[in-house]
């Protein structure tokens, strides 16, 4: 006798409720829609330049990142619209995007941006909806039965961006803080434990290094397996020299931490100083507790020192379970901006 309990996808699909169609914003709010494309990438960098401008966002958006979204080789799946003026000028844009890889919960990522003058006609809301129909339906394309996230980061100063989302029936789950530290300020002398040795990094090691963060956040709330294309799209702006591996012990001399750092100097005008960024750093379980973060660090800090940047910085967990905020705060790094992530969990 057959069963009569739906299929796993069925499940996920009921919990969705993705709608058959996604409107786009009404005409009456005065902008045209499209999908954007690597043909509107300055377009795209011009709107986000002038809603910085106002905003002063904990991140900026690089060109490199831009390019990157719109880019037709990614394999992430991601859609996108595009509102522009009569004048043909793009006032406020929104991306959906599924971050390839996931294995434990499919997520679906939402980002907004809207020109100054165009802000408090309606227009949020309605590319609001927009994105939360695109998201549903693009999560149910995925086909498994999985836990689902649809999420946004919002800096923590923007309260009525934080208050469009809870109105949307988002909730706040994370908040994570920027930080950052004089290069110049005094480092703590360090000592490898026996057996490990740093090195900088080279493409020969990038995907072993990024086979060692996806073990190392295995445990962290929220992280999912960095496939290749992630892992080259999140370190689009890698600087080698600022880059370092922990290497175990010889013959095998597997990699058991990295501090990845990049170099996101079209930020540097608008925080008034050069800074080298620290992406993603982390160390195998087998080997914390040993003092290898710390020395990646400290060695990051010199490699800044000597190439005469100002900052390093980098962003971190405020509940991360290894207790690295208070690990960067002993290194001097303080507080510099928080983002807040709202979710709804399907």
């Amino acid at each position: 006798m057959a069963s009569s309990a739906p299929d796993r996808p069925a499940r996920l699909t009921k919990r969705l409720r993705a709608p058959g169609t996604v409107e786009v914003p009404a005409a009456h709010l005065g902008l045209r829609w499209r999908a954007l494309g690597a043909d509107d990438v300055p377009a795209v960098l011009d709107l986000h330049a002038r809603c910085a401008a106002v905003d002063r966002p904990v991140a900026s958006l690089s060109p490199a990142t831009a390019a990157a979204a719109f880019d037709p080789r990614h394999e992430m799946v991601t859609d996108s619209l595009g509102g522009f003026s009569a004048d043909g000028e793009l006032q406020a844009l929104a991306v959906v995007y599924l971050p390839p890889g996931d294995t434990d919960i499919l997520r679906a990522f939402l980002t907004a941006t809207i020109a100054p003058s165009w802000r408090g006609r309606g227009i949020g809301r309605a590319l609001l909806d927009w994105q939360d129909g695109r998201a549903r339906q693009l999560l149910a394309a995925d086909g498994r039965d999985l836990p689902a996230r649809i999420a946004a980061y919002v800096d923590e100063h923007l309260a009525d961006r934080r208050q469009l989302y809870v109105a949307a029936g988002f909730s706040p789950k994370r908040v994570f803080q920027e930080m950052r530290r004089p290069v110049r300020a005094p480092v703590p002398d360090v000592e490898l434990p026996a057996g490990v040795r740093l090195v900088d990094w080279t493409p020969e090691l990038d995907d072993a290094v990024r086979l060692a963060h996806n073990e190392a956040f295995a445990d962290h709330w929220g992280s999912q397996p960095l496939a290749p294309e992630s892992w080259a799209v999140v370190l689009r702006e890698l600087e080698p020299r600022w880059s370092k591996v922990a290497l175990g012990a010889a013959p095998d001399e597997t990699v058991v931490g990295y501090a990845m750092t990049c170099r996101h100097e079209s930020a540097w005008e608008s925080l008034g100083f050069s800074e080298g960024y620290t992406e993603l750093i982390g160390v195998r379980r087998t080997h914390r507790g040993r003092g290898i973060a710390r020395a990646l660090l400290v060695d990051v800090i010199d490699a800044l020192a000597a190439d005469g940047i100002d900052s390093a910085g980098l962003d971190v967990d405020t509940v991360n379970p290894s207790g690295a905020h208070g690990f960067y705060e002993r290194l001097g790094y303080t507080r510099a901006g928080a983002r807040i992530l709202y979710t709804i969990e399907i």
